[in-house]
């Protein structure tokens, strides 16, 4: 019960909050205000129904420390985004006419701030982390993985190769950074910093959606394996290489501090009791 009332309860600040911010797109000032209160309120929220639900606090939004961690995962999110981009340049064509839209940036950091907080709360903070409970951090990190790319199928321009891509460098890269931090703010900085990067730096689509144009004037083409193509450079082989590799990271760090949780020991021991020989 408490997995319905904690995913009803996003799920509603997730679609209150993204049909306003949309609505809006015209308006970055008003974007971008109406953008970080959807973000504060659904950590407020997301906060409130766990502790009422599962009777603890919700340490995985805890205060303290949040800001350290949100900033550390913009700066690797921008820096893998950055990365791509650069792989981009040098393989394919990426060209930078000049200056684009300073107040579209700040548009954009409203726009990806929702986007990035709502479905961390949603895919990490109650799919995964219910999930892990039941099967373990390895099979909740491949289901929520595939669920989270599954979900961009609705996207314009999206493909299998897209869903694909998203779950390798995204569902599987943030679900391991909740596993080795065991809050939600570094994967929240690093959705953030990802996407920003894409969108408002380097004004690129994000998943194949035809954002507004961020700081640079640019343009993209050359090999779909190199760019993502229609996609944006989601879809781009680098892209899924450094998430993959990110997940790599992540994974090793959680199973140092001894965060990965094995299959539930219940039902090993139902297992092996009902493998015990009875006595005569």
């Amino acid at each position: 019960m408490r997995f319905v009332w904690q995913l009803l309860a996003v799920v509603v600040v997730t679609m209150i909050g993204g049909l306003t911010v949309a609505a809006l797109e015209g308006n970055p000032w008003i974007q971008l205000v109406l953008g970080l209160l959807t973000s504060v309120l659904a950590v407020f929220v997301y906060g409130w129904v766990v502790r009422k639900t599962e009777h603890r606090p919700s340490t995985e939004v805890a205060r303290k420390g949040a800001g350290s961690a949100v900033g550390r995962g913009m700066l690797i999110g921008v820096a893998m985004f950055g990365a791509v981009v650069t792989n981009i340049y040098v393989n394919a064509h990426y060209e930078i006419n000049g200056l684009g839209s300073v107040t579209g940036a700040l548009g954009l950091v409203g726009f990806m701030a929702a986007a990035a907080v709502t479905e961390e709360l949603l895919f990490r903070g109650v799919l995964f982390r219910i999930i892990e409970e039941y099967t373990g951090t390895w099979i909740a990190l491949t289901l929520t993985a595939v669920v989270f790319g599954a979900s961009h199928l609705l996207n314009p321009h999206a493909s299998l190769w897209g869903a694909l891509a998203i779950a390798i460098e995204a569902g599987g890269m943030l679900a391991a950074a909740y596993a080795a931090t065991r809050t939600l703010w570094l994967p929240i900085g690093l959705h953030f910093g990802w996407n920003f990067a894409a969108a408002g730096i380097f004004s690129t689509e994000v998943s194949g959606n035809d954002t507004p144009q961020g700081l640079l004037d640019s343009v993209t083409s050359g090999p779909t394996w190199v760019t993502g193509g229609d996609f944006g450079p989601e879809g781009s082989v680098y892209a899924v290489l450094f998430g993959a590799l990110a997940t790599i990271g992540f994974m090793w760090l959680a199973h140092k501090r001894g965060n990965l949780v094995p299959r539930r020991r219940a039902d090993r021991a139902d297992r092996a009791a009902a493998t015990t020989t009875l006595p005569r």
